[in-house]
């Protein structure tokens, strides 16, 4: 074939910028939309002004003309066409979805979504329309509407799974577990071996609590991705959150081999050593996590708390002051103007001292409001409205008030947490201010009105607690259940109910149970529980608020301890420094409230038969 007929051959297979048959602006716009097709778009762009030149109002031609300038990348330029084509016929979708496309070019997000949601009312079925407005969304943190704009792209295009992955990660981030693992699953119908899935759903699950299902997801990703070292790390959480700790080792040490400057891995398996009672270990791998990241709070606060543990009350208290930055944790950080008080001179002052942390909490280390005093200072005492009664008239407070949102408060000149108070009297194990009883006196009618209540006192009495806060981070290991306690129900003692809030399980146990005596509805705030309590011989709880609220009044209180335990409770000891009207039985390494529970049952069959019935 010679130079004429390959040009030939060529001018009859390609689209041309010569005139239409009919030269209407439908027949000029419909040659340069194949032109622009074909990548002639100097031709095309003829074509579309030969259409303008018949009909300058032409809707399509103008729309075409935009559709020109977008593929020479001139958006200012496209811009103009496509909105002036919309003025001729504000009634086609792709008119507003290549106006919001050119927008979004120009960084002109808010406008792109207008112009999209245009389109999206005049054909709803565009499924990368609704997945770009999603993006869109995304980046102005308008998520709730981001999340129904990825919906919309998978309900139109049932295989997408970039849409169903980019939604479950904004219902994740968003906190909305349940929507995320509905939607990761759909994800990995449609394509099955995504590592980063898997893993992500794994997550989600472990924040629902099913951390069985969550461990499988995990696992499954490592399997897909062995070289993920935050994968590894994930497994090993799980593995821990599951007492599964020698196992968890195993994992983390992996994520460290695949990742050597890994400081969550280090702050991680620094928790399951700790348990292990690795302490030397625990505390290396802490130290090199903050190391890592100094400013990251909570490897503070996780170290402060072993320290605490093993009596090093020194660096413990220090550390807890990292507590108000852990996001995770319920501390009450206050914005007062007035200065802290960090343990300097007070005399003739006035000072607040406030509530930051859980009941318990403020309950512990309410103690420390009578040495404040007696420093010379005056005491305000701001509790939470719940603890309010019980804490009123505590020795040393001059004005006691109930935390009250939008409450004003009186002049005072210092301010400081109830929770840094230790710290500020600096103190240690052997200076612990541990009087055995150090609540204000009850009401005498209140507990009067008790008495009246429990009758005859011819038996034991024993108040029960067994399960705490189900939101607890630690409540798995701390929290048992009624079933389980029943094990101590045949010793002869009387047994009341002092479980505000039982569980289900726990309910239709509660109701079987004849040897349980429930008067809990009567039961209108703490100092209720207190006026119970007193009427009590002994009361045997978990670690939970009730603790503190029996323990403070001197009452016998048996507290029951996972292995490893809150801080203040110390290890490797059956009594607290604390309190010391209290027991500790405490789980050994078989985590098991079985066992505690039978040395529970055998202490307090002694108790039983050295009883002597009270008038």
């Amino acid at each position: 074939m010679n130079r004429r007929e390959r040009r030939a051959a060529a001018q009859h297979s390609s689209p041309s910028a010569s005139p239409p048959r009919q030269e209407t602006p439908a027949d000029w716009f419909e040659a340069g939309l194949r032109l622009l097709k074909a990548g002639q778009l100097a031709e095309a762009e003829k074509c579309g002004r030969s259409a303008l030149a018949l009909d300058q109002s032409h809707a399509d031609s103008l729309h075409l003309m935009g559709l020109l300038c977008m593929a020479g990348k001139q958006y200012d330029l496209a811009i103009e066409w496509f909105a002036v084509a919309i003025r001729q016929n504000p009634h086609v979708a792709d008119y507003f979805t290549n106006l919001g496309t050119a927008l979004n070019r120009k960084s002109r997000a808010e406008e792109a979504i207008r112009s999209f949601d245009r389109a999206l009312v005049l054909n709803p079925n565009q499924p990368a329309v609704w997945k770009t407005m999603g993006d869109l969304l995304l980046q102005q943190t308008r998520l709730d509407e981001a999340i129904l704009s990825f919906d919309q792209a998978l309900n139109f295009k049932p295989d997408s799974f970039e849409a169903a992955n980019a939604s479950a990660m904004l219902c994740f981030e968003t906190k909305r577990y349940e929507d995320a693992i509905s939607r990761l699953t759909r994800s990995l119908e449609i394509v099955p071996n995504q590592a980063a899935a898997y893993n992500l759903r794994g997550i989600s699950r472990s924040r629902l609590r099913r951390r069985v299902e969550a461990l499988d997801d995990c696992e499954r990703a490592v399997a897909l991705a062995p070289d993920e070292a935050e994968y590894n790390n994930n497994v090993g959480l799980l593995l821990q959150n599951l007492a599964r700790h020698e196992e968890a080792l195993v994992w983390l040490d992996k994520a460290l081999a695949l990742k050597p400057e890994f400081p969550e891995a280090y702050n991680i398996r620094s928790i399951s050593l700790f348990d292990l009672r690795r302490c030397d270990e625990a505390f290396a791998d802490m130290n090199r996590a903050i190391e890592l990241e100094p400013e990251r709070a909570d490897y503070r606060w996780n170290l402060a708390l072993m320290r605490l543990r093993v009596g090093d009350f020194d660096a413990g208290w220090l550390g807890r002051e990292w507590g108000p930055k852990v996001v995770s944790l319920a501390f009450v950080d206050r914005k007062f103007e007035k200065p802290r008080w960090q343990g300097e001179p007070i005399a003739g002052k006035t000072i607040l001292l406030h509530s930051d942390e859980g009941l318990g909490d403020t309950i512990q280390f309410s103690r420390y409001a009578k040495m404040v005093s007696e420093l010379g200072a005056r005491v305000i005492l701001e509790v939470e409205l719940p603890l309010h009664g019980l804490l009123t008239g505590l020795e040393g407070v001059a004005q006691c008030l109930p935390k009250m949102e939008g409450g004003e408060l009186p002049e005072f000149d210092l301010h400081c947490p109830l929770s840094s108070l230790p710290l500020a009297f600096k103190t240690r194990l052997e200076t612990i201010p541990g009087p055995h009883a150090y609540l204000p006196p009850l009401p005498e009618a209140r507990v009067e009105e008790w008495q009246a209540r429990l009758g005859a006192h011819d038996r034991l009495r024993v108040g029960l607690v067994w399960s705490g806060n189900p939101l607890h981070a630690n409540d798995r290991n701390r929290s048992t259940n009624l079933q389980a306690m029943s094990a101590i129900f045949d010793t002869g003692a009387r047994f009341y109910s002092l479980q505000k809030e039982p569980r289900e399980a726990d309910k239709a146990v509660l109701a079987g149970r004849l040897e349980v005596i429930d008067l809990t509805e009567h039961l209108g705030d703490f100092t209720d529980t207190a006026a119970l309590i007193a009427c009590l011989d002994l009361v045997i709880t978990v670690d939970t608020s009730v603790a503190h609220v029996s323990a403070a009044q001197g009452r016998p209180t048996w507290i029951l301890l996972p292995f490893t335990p809150d801080y203040r409770w110390l290890l490797g000891r059956d009594d607290s420094p604390w309190y010391p009207s209290a027991r500790l039985f405490r789980q050994d390494e078989s985590r098991d409230y079985a066992k505690v529970l039978a040395r529970v049952c055998d202490e307090l069959q002694t108790l039983v038969a050295a009883f002597v019935p009270k008038a």
